[in-house]
């Protein structure tokens, strides 16, 4: 045992993290890390480090995960109008304003919101990047620079995007082509846009399965259930083998079944592996538009799937513009928002929320991700002593690191009461 503890004690290591609350562990355990690597994981560590620092027992993650976001088109309300507040309005306004994006002005709005997102505690993200004739190559060329420069703090996946169609437009497969040529990590598409949604879905397997790239749709965004793409993309996704390879964003139809009807899609999602992301603030913004008393939320139930074993995530989608005319890329008020909506409180269901914005989304990336010996050092502390007080809190973010480096800090907040007497 005296020889264990030697051992210990001689030990180097680059950096310990103290006092650390972390997932499985009953206790405070102490994080040590070498090489960007996650060396040790236990209580009351004894080593020599280069440098180390106390969390004070608040809670110790891989980081949020944001599988569905729009950097390209975010912070453009300056150069849209937003009257009637539809989707229909939100496409038009958009796809007008790309023809007047240039890689500069992407790389700037998008780096804002990268910041942001990184000092909320992300760590991970899939962005959607529109390619078509009014976008070109512009806005991707500005991601892929983003991914490059903020590789420090934060994975980027990049889905090349159809948002405004493909039977339409064929030029738009002609750039997806080369987008997943020169880098892309996945290919997207929106059916709901184009005048053939099935043909659509079948385009972008095929431009998938040519790149051997994952699948990611905005799907099923309206309110009438009776008619849906979803069995053309459970159709696609059995015959290409694509299983655990597909998610599915907005899904509002959802919202507007009953819940038997949720139950068999429940087992159609679970079987094929398809996972779904709820897009909450921006269907709450656009969904219902036409009713003016008892207004639908809008909202998929995907805390019901992910309880059933579905891979299920909430995800921040656009931020400040026709879409969604706010938002801070922060997934802690995402996650508590939903919890909000949904009218959840239990302790298990909150949890559920939580690992909506964390493993779970992670596993939509298939990024690694876990506090765990062997594993990345990618470490955020967030201002809770637990994961649900984290939820119902909006817990901040205090501090992170990314393989191990320091990545961001952000010191809670002091009050400074007045002297005695």
């Amino acid at each position: 045992m005296f020889r264990d503890w030697f051992e210990r004690a001689a030990m180097k290591v680059d950096l310990v993290l103290r006092n650390a609350r972390v997932h499985g562990f009953d206790d405070l355990v102490d994080i040590a890390v070498t090489d960007g690597i996650v060396t040790a994981l236990e209580p009351k560590l004894v080593c020599k480090a280069g440098s180390e620092e106390d969390l004070g027992g608040k809670v110790t993650f891989s980081g949020f995960v944001d599988s569905h976001i729009h950097l390209d088109k975010a912070c453009i309300l300056d150069r849209c109008s937003i009257c009637a507040g539809t989707l229909q309005e939100a496409v038009r306004e958009t796809a007008a304003a790309k023809s007047g994006f240039t890689e500069d002005d992407v790389y700037a709005r998008a780096a804002s919101v990268v910041e942001k997102a990184i000092l909320h505690g992300t760590t991970r993200m899939r962005t959607f990047v529109e390619v078509d004739p009014r976008a070109g190559l512009r806005s991707f060329k500005a991601i892929q620079q983003i991914k490059a420069d903020y590789a420090f703090a934060l994975d980027i996946q990049i889905c090349a995007f159809a948002q405004d169609g493909l039977t339409q437009e064929p030029e738009t497969l002609d750039l997806l082509e080369k987008a997943l040529s020169d880098g892309a990590d996945l290919v997207g598409g929106c059916p709901y846009t184009d005048p053939d949604p099935v043909r659509h879905v079948s385009l972008i397997f095929d431009m998938a399965a040519k790149h051997g790239v994952d699948v990611d749709f905005h799907l099923d965004f309206d309110l009438d259930p009776a008619v849906s793409n979803l069995p053309a993309v459970i159709s696609e996704t059995i015959a290409r083998s694509y299983q655990g390879r597909v998610a599915v964003g907005h899904m509002t139809k959802l919202s507007a079944m009953p819940r038997d009807q949720i139950q068999q899609l429940v087992s159609d999602l679970h079987v094929t592996g398809i996972a779904l992301v709820t897009l909450l603030s921006t269907d709450l913004f656009l969904m219902g538009r036409e009713q003016d008393h008892n207004v639908p939320r809008g909202v998929a139930p995907a805390h019901l799937f992910a309880q059933a074993g579905v891979t299920a995530a909430i995800a921040t989608n656009n931020v400040l513009n026709p879409f969604t005319p706010y938002g801070d890329a922060s997934l802690s008020r995402m996650a508590n928002l939903y919890a909000n909506v949904m009218q959840l409180s239990r302790d298990d269901e909150l949890s559920t929320v939580f690992s909506m914005v964390s493993g779970a989304p992670a596993k939509i990336l298939q990024l690694p991700y876990g506090l765990r010996l062997g594993g990345p050092a990618d470490i955020v502390v967030l201002d809770a002593a637990d994961p649900v007080s984290a939820i119902r809190e909006i817990a901040p973010a205090l501090r992170g690191w990314k393989a191990g480096r320091k990545s961001f800090s952000r010191p809670a907040p002091l009050l400074h009461r007045p002297p005695d007497g």
